[in-house]
């Protein structure tokens, strides 16, 4: 209990009286605002996922913003946490429909105050001897919690406070003479309840597509922020001479219409449109004809089975027809100006290849939202690489252009024991159970609007088909599709969803591109994952923005699939492979911007890290697949700083398993040997040591001595004018790794010779005379200065430009050792701490695995945030000069710094989460379960392990 005061006293100290002092505490007030580095939900989430219960106060309350706390809310309730919800009617604000979300939440008691102007924003959080308080100006809604400009405080009072004690109090008061939220009392509240003029998120959006709808031929079409971008890139690249391009561009972000808007500033005298599908023909000339208003009607024609308008001056074609040769040879080859090939993905099929060969305009087009295609087609060179402009999901998404999404990954059914998932028996994925199960977590997340409308996908077409019928027999009208029903019986259907006569469709691939139902506000994912294209594509097809839709629920049954890490991957859009980053991904409460969210109930969320534990991620065929997108992107052997540059592969991936990037280019790419096996092992000895980017002086050292020989004074001199952080130290510790002094012997049979020549005491320092020759070779020089660049990258963008440590960074032992400027690299002495050289790292991994010695299996446990319970090594007790030399550490001014992994699945880097410090009085010897003595002590951490890291680590 008295390190609770203190820790407390600590914290209101530093926020209230003097923000100087460095022990902090973990409960310092904290000013919680929306931004890109942090936001309101997130600390809401933090504190609910801590928390022994809790109550919320807010006038205002959207279902948007509810959903954003269903999946924490439901695993609250399987842990028994309750809650309580106090809101009003203030102002009509709160629908009738947010109230029956509320009426979802079993163990959340909601209650409806009359009090005049409620106007509250209160969230208070009960921990065993404190309680946490959010007081300000969110209320729960989206825009409060993730994207308005907010001012609120998070601060916490011991259960004693006098602060807390009125807080509680008053909410009390109100709460005993509230209402209890019941459905009567909706039922009597929907009947008296005018909509308010909300604001919608769609706005922008919602007027274009409000203007293509509606029949007025006076309308100017003005385009959107990303629409804007596209025509300007678009006007640039035919200035430059060039006859074609393409735009990538995500499913609903208007590629259809921003074509058309090209069309409108490029005036060519014809045009043609080419398509796969006649329903999408139909919806494309319908907006052209919106955007080019000023044209009769009579200039738009349609080239399909059932329409041959081959005079029309803008033609909407689909490939099918235009492709026959009676056909297409009607056409003199200059005959149009202007080419829009649609989906362009597809144009490695033949019938694409007769049109895109045979027609000779003076610009052309392709769209796609998916380039990245396994087909021998290389659609990037069929239109020059000349990329116009890119907007992927996470892009399209923060500039508002796409429908917002609440993503909500949850568990399959068990039965029998057994995770339900593809490869289980139809007669278990369309059991009564299952399908009980299935409509159980589809209403526990609702969707947007008054009706449901939505998609569910699934693997097999009789899986399709009975769950339909399962779904309609307890009164939900679904109707199955598949790649056998006729477009008609395809159109019928899609209209009866539109038209609310039925809830769902269900369908296996049919959907994954292509067909346009705004209307869509759930989409249910019941198959795995294999690829992360089809997923984005699936996600999409509610993306599209109408009105009374406020945004999407994406509900991913999650079954026991080895690619679940596939999941952060298309949520992501990070392609580099980075286990690390997907693990970040999935810990990070508000990974996207604007009001979407991704939310994983906590069983789905580590079916998910097991699968990124257990996947290879640097699998040789993934990484030959990586440089083959690349390339075909560019046009040419991509470089490693080309993989960054084009959001694919991290380099480090293809490191881990090649010494250097040349000898993949032989293997692999089938590049020819371009560098000596000397050459070869210098570039091993830079990918593997200076690639990283650690330290700026590193790779400094070698670029300011390609221009001339320094002695140790000019050279220090010149790399502190370009980096001042750079100190002596520095300098000599990239001196000694640069000369292979710093590693152990026989380093040089893997690295090469030494690269730099160090001779009369540090008067001269210059470049090798076998680096000189191998600078000389164009293939080598070409890989030095990629691997420069890459760790200029790196050292700029994970270490933040800082040649210290960075907090919650990751570092190997060999890293730190590097850092604090040992003398030479004893890392592999280090084991879980050594104290040298003023010096005392500490590295923990903190699940151990199961048959893991006796004699090294340590407990180490983490108390709190702020508090981690420590083991020596074995056969130490308290007056061992080690573990004394740790309990004085302090006295003898060196600092502790506390390296963690999860698990040794992590990899040989821990998350580095700052200093530590012995506290006085708690080593105590023990016993380990071999008998072996030990010590064990507890360890402030000078810095509160962060809320996202720390869950991360601790949890199993």
């Amino acid at each position: 209990m008295e390190n609770a005061i203190d820790d407390l006293k600590y914290s209101l100290h530093k926020g209230f009286i003097d923000r100087s002092i460095v022990h902090q505490g973990h409960h310092v007030p904290k000013l919680l605002i929306n931004n890109a580095e942090e936001n309101v939900l997130s600390t809401v989430i933090d504190e609910l996922q801590k928390c022994q219960s809790f109550m919320i106060s807010v006038a205002f309350i959207t279902e948007s913003g509810l959903a954003s706390l269903k999946a924490h809310l439901y695993d609250l309730a399987q842990k028994g946490v309750k809650g309580k919800i106090l809101t009003s009617n203030y102002l009509g604000f709160n629908t009738p429909k947010m109230y029956e979300e509320l009426l979802k939440l079993k163990n959340v008691e909601i209650r409806l105050t009359e009090v005049p102007g409620f106007h509250a924003k209160g969230y208070i959080f009960e921990h065993d001897q404190f309680s946490s308080l959010i007081v300000g100006s969110s209320n729960l809604t989206s825009n409060a919690l993730k994207v308005n400009y907010e001012h609120n405080i998070l601060f916490s009072t011991y259960q004693n406070g006098d602060l807390v004690h009125r807080v509680k109090h008053q909410f009390t008061d109100l709460w005993e003479q509230s209402t209890p939220l019941t459905p009567n009392w909706i039922a009597h509240y929907r009947e008296v309840y005018q909509p308010q003029a909300v604001q919608r998120v769609f706005e922008d959006s919602q007027r274009q597509t409000d203007l293509i709808n509606r029949v007025d031929e006076a309308t100017q079409i003005q385009p959107n922020l990303m629409q804007v971008e596209a025509l300007q890139s678009l006007s640039s690249v035919r200035a430059r001479g060039e006859d074609r391009a393409l735009i990538i561009s995500a499913t609903g972000t208007g590629k259809t219409i921003m074509s058309a808007l090209d069309v409108r500033q490029a005036e060519p005298e014809r045009f043609l449109f080419v398509v796969h599908s006649e329903t999408i023909l139909n919806d494309a000339m319908r907006g052209y004809q919106k955007v080019l208003a000023t044209e009769p009607a009579s200039a738009f024609g349609k080239l399909s089975g059932q329409h041959k308008d081959m005079d029309a001056k803008y033609l909407f074609a689909t490939v099918q027809t235009l492709s026959k040769e009676q056909i297409h040879t009607q056409f003199d080859p200059a005959a149009f100006d202007y080419i829009v090939f649609d989906e362009a993905h597809r144009s490695a099929a033949d019938t694409y290849q007769r049109i895109f060969h045979y027609f000779k305009p003076q610009f052309m087009l392709g769209m796609t939202a998916t380039p990245e295609r396994t087909d021998d087609l290389n659609i990037f060179e069929q239109f020059n690489y000349n990329v116009a402009y890119e907007i992927r999901l996470q892009k399209a998404l923060e500039s508002e252009i796409l429908c917002p999404f609440h993503y909500f990954g949850v568990s399959d059914y068990v039965q029998d024991g057994m995770v339900v998932d593809d490869n289980s028996q139809l007669r278990y994925l369309t059991s009564d159970e299952r399908v009980k199960y299935i409509l159980d977590r589809t209403h526990y997340y609702g969707y947007s609007g008054d009706v449901l409308k939505g998609l569910i996908f699934v693997s097999r077409k009789h899986e399709a088909v009975e769950l339909a019928e399962k779904l309609t027999q307890q009164g939900i009208a679904t109707t199955a599709l598949t790649g056998s029903d006729s477009q008609q019986r395809r159109n019928t259907v899609i209209q009866q969803l539109k038209d609310g006569e039925i809830n769902y469709i269900i369908t296996v691939d049919l959907f994954n591109e292509g067909i346009d139902i705004p209307e869509i506000n759930q989409v249910v994912m019941l198959r795995g994952t294999q690829s992360s294209i089809i997923f984005v594509q699936q996600l999409g097809r509610g993306l599209r923005k109408i009105a009374n839709k406020d945004y999407v629920t994406v509900i991913d049954f999650i079954g026991n699939y080895k690619n679940n890490y596939l999941i952060p991957i298309a949520l992501s859009g990070d392609h580099s492979h980075n286990k690390d980053n997907y693990r970040k991904f999935l810990t990070d409460n508000a990974p996207l911007r604007g009001v979407s969210t991704i939310n994983f109930e906590e069983v789905a969320k580590k079916k998910v890290f097991e699968s990124i534990q257990s996947a290879t991620l640097n699998e040789m065929k993934m990484i030959v697949e990586a440089y083959q997108n690349v390339k075909n992107r560019i046009g040419r052997t991509p470089t490693l700083m080309d993989f960054i540059e084009q959001n694919s592969l991290d380099p480090d991936v293809l490191l881990s398993k090649f010494a250097n990037y040349e000898i993949f280019l032989e293997k692999k790419a089938q590049v020819t040997p371009r560098i000596s096996e000397s050459a070869s092992k210098n570039l091993t000895f830079m990918s593997k040591e200076l690639a990283q980017g650690l330290k700026s002086s590193d790779y400094m050292t070698i670029e300011v001595l390609s221009e001339q020989d320094e002695s140790f004074e000019s050279l220090v001199e010149k790399l502190q004018a370009r980096d001042s952080e750079i100190s002596e130290a520095d300098v000599q510790t990239s001196l000694r790794i640069l000369d292979q002094s710093f590693f152990k012997k026989g380093t040089d049979k893997h690295y090469g010779p030494p690269i730099i020549n160090i001779k009369h005491h540090g008067k001269q320092i210059q470049l090798s005379e076998h680096f000189k020759n191998n600078m000389q070779n164009k293939a080598f020089r070409a890989h030095l200065d990629d691997l420069m660049q890459l760790a200029h990258y790196k050292h700029m963008n994970h270490y933040h430009n800082s040649n210290s440590l960075q907090l919650y960074q990751k570092y190997s032992r060999k890293d730190f050792v590097r850092i604090m400027n040992w003398q030479n690299d004893e890392s592999a002495t280090v084991y879980g701490y050594k104290q040298k050289y003023q010096t005392l790292p500490v590295f923990i991994t903190y699940h151990k695995k199961e048959d893991i010695s006796e004699t090294t299996a340590y407990e180490d446990e983490f108390l709190n945030q702020d508090e981690l319970k420590w083991f020596t090594r074995s056969n130490r007790s308290l007056k061992s000069p080690e573990v004394q030399n740790v309990i004085h550490h302090q006295e003898l001014e060196t600092p502790m710094y506390m390296f963690v992994k999860k698990e040794d699945a992590d990899g040989k880097n821990f998350y580095y989460l700052g200093t530590a410090s012995y506290m006085e009085g708690t080593a105590e010897d023990a016993q380990m379960p071999d008998g072996k003595n030990v010590v064990t002590m507890h360890l402030a951490m000078n810095t509160p392990v962060r809320d996202d890291v720390y869950r991360y680590l601790v949890e199993k």
